[in-house]
């Protein structure tokens, strides 16, 4: 048993290191005062000065999160909507087909999706005139198609392991279709919302691929322009950018951790 323990430990410490070592060194270069990162110049705070006066960087960060926020907004109520079909509505004709559907961008090659994305906005400019070119729309609508999937299995499988008994209770106590899922189903499943929320947050500023596919002018990502940049050697500028954005997401995911703990212990009450 010792060994073993040994050999899990050791197992773990080399997993975290080669996990969170290069994030950690991406955070200490940022701090770097020389212009060459590989080459440690002393501390310094110059490079997060730069970075905020970087337009360019700017433009496309504000763009990126405006269009992270809506496609995360959109992903949750379609994927919700799609998930509690699946879960919910029994065995109907087609539904074997809506589910594959819904899995297919899980395992669709993103380079795939982005090409298929861009050749349907053509054919529908072409047709109806609508998206008039690509750009900030069309990639919502491109994210909001991958995202939506991925709540939507979060969401179904959430409602899988729900007892039901609590939304019968409420529906014997009178309460109509709409209120039972507002005072009810959604708070039960809030943790999954708020997952797939965050995990739509995530994917829609990361993405690079399909972006660049249903991009046009003026909408450049930020990961599209970190990707031109980074071409051309990392800089302490996109260090800096890094680091706020490892900044701000580890303060969303303690955020969520802490409103899904709080909303554990309440349906743990209900349940008592």
């Amino acid at each position: 048993m010792k060994k073993t323990s040994k050999f899990l430990t050791t197992s773990s410490i080399l997993g975290f290191v080669f996990l969170y070592a290069p994030i950690i060194s991406l955070i200490v270069y940022s701090f770097n005062s020389s212009k060459l990162v590989t080459i440690w110049g002393g501390w310094s705070i110059k490079w997060y000065g730069t970075l905020f006066q970087n337009e360019q960087i700017i433009d496309a960060a504000l763009l990126s999160f405006k269009i992270a926020f809506i496609t995360s907004c959109l992903a949750v109520i379609l994927g919700t909507m799609a998930g509690f079909v699946l879960a919910r509505m029994g065995r109907f004709k087609g539904k074997m087909i809506l589910s594959g559907w819904i899995s297919a961008p899980l395992v669709m090659p993103e380079v795939i999706t982005g090409l298929s994305l861009l050749l349907l906005f053509v054919a529908l400019e072409n047709t109806f005139g609508w998206p008039a070119g690509r750009g900030t729309n069309t990639i919502i609508i491109a994210h909001t198609t991958f995202c939506l999937a991925y709540v939507a299995v979060i969401v179904q499988s959430r409602l899988s392991m729900l007892d039901e008994t609590l939304e019968e209770a409420a529906m014997d106590l009178g309460a109509k279709p709409s209120s039972l899922f507002f005072l009810v189903t959604m708070p039960l499943i809030a943790p999954a919302l708020i997952s797939g929320w965050l995990l739509s947050f995530t994917l829609s500023l990361d993405d690079l691929v399909i972006a660049s596919f249903v991009s046009g002018p003026g909408s450049s990502t930020l990961p599209m322009v970190i990707y031109s940049k980074v071409r051309m050697g990392v800089t302490p500028e996109i260090n800096a950018l890094a680091t706020l954005m490892i900044l701000i997401v580890a303060v969303g995911v303690i955020a969520a951790m802490l409103i899904m703990k709080r909303q554990n212990r309440l349906n743990k009450e209900l349940k008592e």
